[in-house]
């Protein structure tokens, strides 16, 4: 047992603590905090500890509200109140800024941070039939295990699937497949209008859809059909089946199930599959889409780039403000998908979509897009290093005259910041982080770059 003082939170959520001349990150741990603490791991230059006791505790702990907490996997943080985990994240988007990046921003922005509980509108649920545990077992990995955690409910996931876990659990045990069925994703949206009600205005109402996709790796029995239906039409929830990879997924019951999200203050439907890409916590994401259209500050003549569109989360409201948009993303089926729902959303004419991978882009590449006067980057966690350094130079003619970067990895983000900053000639004028997964360690940010 050792005692340890804490300094800081670690991106995994962790107490940073210095031991013996080494770094010891400490599970359970919160800045401030005394702990004795018991190391589980010993590497050559850190150790991995477990707080055993908390002697002198912050005054922003809390008590972990699921009772999953600290064996599930899902979350990581509900030990610390919702102000201390934005602080942290902010300050690990502000270290990693000076640490990697060597740049900080003119002014911080305030947080984006809204619901604590209940937003996870996409999850992904493994399954896996545990004898010694009693059978089926649906839930969320162990914390850093492969095992599946004994999942009963679920504070993060919506109401009514974690009051469903049980149930669902019967399900799966009574199916001839349940041994050939390792999966289950959560996608919540709204009901879809059918396609010849107008673009923007193609929601029937706002009545959440709870759509759970079955990955099957053996076809269903009419027996099992016939349960799915059932417990469909019982719980008020949709089926679908994915018997391969994420363009196999069709809808199973009703057969004609479709999913939307929208973006009321842009006036914009985005029609997603179970499996897209979509942000996991859809009130942040509205917030988001916000933020990042203020700091674009899109005029009615300029054209933009939107880098890494997606289904369109950006494209399509930024094309309310805008003369034209560009959409480039590395996937066919994606582009060819915001590429309709920009028809559904009556911005054919506004914008314009091309398949290319962004990871090696060219500065030959960007100058063949044409004038650009702005644009938005939203990359994955790798990053976008060869975009940035393929953008015109602060002092080019074709300089842009903002950039605003979505980031979902503060590493990456200084990273390429630094390019932006240092190579590129721009200056980091804003930053903030957007708190899209609470009670994680997960960090989301924006960041504003000027010519």
């Amino acid at each position: 047992m050792t005692e340890l003082s804490i300094e800081s939170l670690d991106q995994e959520g962790r107490g940073v603590a210095h031991a013996g001349g080494k770094v010891v990150f400490v599970e359970g741990a919160l800045p401030g905090e005394r702990v004795q603490a018991e190391i589980v791991r010993r590497k050559p230059s850190y150790d991995i500890a477990r707080a055993i006791a908390i002697g002198r505790a912050n005054a922003s702990r809390t008590t972990p509200r699921c009772p999953h907490f600290g064996v599930c996997g899902g979350c990581t943080l509900q030990h610390a109140d919702p102000a201390l985990q934005v602080a942290a994240k902010q300050r690990a988007l502000e270290d990693a800024l000076l640490r990697i990046g060597r740049v900080l921003p003119d002014v911080l922005l305030p947080p984006i941070a809204g619901p604590e509980w209940r937003y996870r509108y996409r999850a992904r649920l493994s399954v896996r039939d545990v004898a010694k545990k009693g059978g089926i077992l649906i839930g969320f990995h162990e914390r850093k295990s492969s095992y599946v955690a004994d999942m009963r409910e679920c504070h993060v996931l919506p109401a009514k699937i974690s009051a469903l876990l049980p149930a669902l659990r019967t399900l799966v045990e009574s199916l001839s497949i349940r041994t050939r069925l390792p999966q289950i994703e959560l996608a919540v949206g709204e009901r879809l209008a059918p396609q010849s009600v107008t673009a923007a205005a193609g929601i029937v109402d706002e009545r959440l859809v709870h759509a759970l996709v079955l990955r099957i790796l053996e076809p269903l029995s009419v027996a099992d059909e016939a349960k799915l239906v059932a417990f469909a039409d019982l719980h008020g929830v949709e089926f679908w089946l994915q018997p391969g990879g994420p363009d196999t997924v069709v809808p199973f019951h009703p057969p004609h199930a479709t999913l939307a999200y929208t973006l009321p203050e842009f006036d914009v439907a985005v029609p997603f599959a179970p499996t897209d890409f979509t942000q996991v916590n859809a009130a942040i994401n509205r917030m988001l889409v916000r933020r990042a259209i203020q700091m674009l500050d899109p005029q009615p003549t300029d054209r933009i780039a939107d880098f890494f569109c997606g289904l369109g989360n950006f494209t399509l409201p930024i094309a309310r403000r805008a003369a034209h948009v560009v959409g480039i993303e590395g996937g066919k089926a994606l582009v060819a998908r915001a590429r309709a729902n920009a028809e559904r959303n009556g911005l054919t004419e506004k914008t314009t979509f091309a398949c290319v991978n962004l990871f090696t882009a060219t500065a030959p590449f960007v100058a063949g897009l044409g004038r650009l006067d702005r644009v938005l980057i939203d990359p994955p966690r790798e990053g976008a290093v060869e975009l940035a350094k393929s953008l015109p130079h602060r002092d080019d003619e074709a300089a842009l005259a903002r950039i605003v970067y979505v980031s979902c990895n503060p590493a990456t983000l200084a990273r390429d910041a630094a390019v932006l900053v240092h190579e590129r000639g721009y200056r980091l004028a804003a930053a903030g982080v957007v708190n899209m997964f609470p009670h994680t360690a997960h960090v989301e940010s924006t960041a504003l770059f000027e010519r």
